[in-house]
């Protein structure tokens, strides 16, 4: 899946020395977070950190700003409480329209006010009362109902997010061609926040080209379109079409807000629309026999999170994903492969398309000599196969020496522990020098810190020599500040 649009921008600024001047990402929900709601674990306390160094007291929040509530900026009036961020989510009349019940609770039970507004058609497909029971609001699709209160321009001006799921092909040419004939339509010319559609239908509609063109209109007009997901249809149809998972819709929403939020209050964000990103995660295996391989811990939370974030700040993502067991993140295209070779291929083949290229899988850097066709069986003298290894191709130094395109980005990982002549920060200027890339992200995984953990510390290592440490926070707060990092270079 693929996602492109997002929420226009100042310029950027200049490169940043701490980083609180780079942090405008996201990656919380809304206040009062649930017991099981995403990103509710994401929620830590800053430690200090010997990578960090001196600029570790530099707090940075889950959503990777200072640390406060991503509405905080908002308030009804000084020591009041802030503002619930509001949010009105348009139901299109599609069968998926069961699932946005969830979505809803999701938002609700994060301490968002929603506002839900069906079209007509929706509500063949769920009734009025159960919107209306679930969000505590009153719910209609008609815009004369309670018209001394002008409701198809005051819904879209007060709302800081609107969501649109399932977003059907009716809706999205509506909307393209901005016509207004009910609540919901009106409502999507009236608001002037952030505005995320969560395509449903048939795999035939969504891949019409009369369905792409008004997608691609709306992108250009930096509204978030995400790609549907893959997967089974109604009837017994499979294919492109079905609505991302409602916790996957949730995140994205939650990333837009905190990252509108934080531009509000100036800090920067990096907008992300029009560009094309690819991105490695998880760990990959070199099997010895068809049962057993060399590999290691990389869960790939690193770079999904990367993924997530660039989706929802309007980028075309591709991710390449080494034997994660993690959910595709909504809006994001998701290529899975096993070994380094499998990685390498993907990645050298895609890079010519790609306008930024961030190396966030762990590739084994050997390889068995040879393979085994059938399973390495005991012997009876005990005797122990030995194994000979050949080196993997490096993947990092061959993208970034061999640059597709001009103005391409190249971001590395180096996932060190330092040795008796070396700290972790010497071992990381060494690799930057040697892979060639533009940015490093240094992490010490020294005591199996880092691997499957949802949290991250890094020193986040410029080629111009700057370095600038991102103290403990979630993988989405330090993914946000890589993609500021990474506009930049492009600026």
């Amino acid at each position: 899946m693929s996602a492109t649009g997002g929420t226009p921008h100042g310029p950027g600024d200049p490169t940043p020395t701490s980083a609180e001047g780079v942090t405008g990402a996201s990656g919380v929900p809304g206040p009062q977070a649930g017991a099981g709601t995403p990103g509710a674990d994401d929620q830590v306390a800053h430690e200090t950190s010997p990578l960090a160094g001196s600029a570790a007291d530099t707090s940075v929040s889950p959503a990777g700003g200072p640390k406060s509530s991503p509405h905080s900026s908002v308030t009804a009036g000084s020591g009041s409480a802030p503002k619930r961020p509001s949010v009105v989510l348009g139901v299109g009349g599609g069968i998926a329209a069961y699932k946005v019940c969830d979505l809803l609770r999701r938002l609700t039970e994060s301490g968002h006010s929603v506002r839900v507004v069906p079209t007509a058609a929706a509500l063949e497909f769920v009734g009025a009362a159960t919107w209306a029971a679930l969000s505590g609001q009153p719910v209609t699709a008609d815009p004369f109902d309670n018209v001394q209160e002008v409701p198809h321009v005051r819904i879209g001006k007060g709302a800081d997010l609107v969501v649109v799921a399932p977003a059907t092909a009716n809706l999205i040419a509506k909307a393209a061609h901005g016509l207004a004939d009910d609540l919901l339509t009106n409502t999507l010319l009236t608001a002037r926040c952030p505005i995320l559609f969560a395509p449903a239908m048939h795999t035939e509609m969504w891949e019409h080209p009369a369905t792409q063109a008004n997608v691609a209109t709306l992108r250009s007009r930096g509204i978030t379109v995400l790609d549907p997901a893959v997967g089974r249809l109604t009837g017994a149809d499979t294919g492109r079409g079905r609505l991302p998972e409602p916790s996957e819709i949730f995140a994205i929403s939650q990333l837009m807000l905190a990252d509108s939020a934080a531009r509000a209050a100036g800090e920067r964000v990096a907008d992300l629309t029009g560009k094309h990103v690819l991105i490695s995660a998880g760990g990959t295996r070199e099997h010895l026999d068809p049962v057993r391989y060399l590999g290691n811990s990389s869960s790939g939370k690193q770079g999904y999170a990367l993924a997530r974030i660039a989706a929802a700040r309007g980028a075309k993502v591709t991710l390449v994903a080494a034997n994660s067991e993690l959910p595709d993140p909504a809006g994001v295209h998701v290529v899975p492969v096993t070994s380094t070779r499998d990685l390498y291929d993907e990645i050298t083949g895609r890079a010519a398309d790609a306008d930024a290229i961030v190396m966030a899988a762990a590739p084994a850097d050997f390889r068995p000599a040879e393979f085994a066709e059938h399973k390495i069986k005991k012997t009876d003298d005990g005797a122990v196969p030995a194994v000979s290894l050949i080196q993997n191709p490096d993947i990092l130094a061959t993208v970034a020496h061999d640059r597709q395109r001009d103005g391409q980005v190249i971001v590395g990982f180096a996932a060190e522990t330092g040795d008796a002549q070396h700290s972790v920060l010497d071992l990381g200027r060494a690799k930057l020098e040697r892979k060639g890339c533009d940015l490093l992200v240094v992490n010490d995984v020294s005591g199996g810190k880092v691997f499957g953990s949802d949290i991250n510390e890094a020193v986040i290592l410029d080629r111009d020599g700057t370095a600038l440490p991102v103290p403990s926070g979630s993988k989405d707060a330090l993914a946000g500040v890589i993609w500021n990092l990474v506009a930049t270079h492009w600026h």
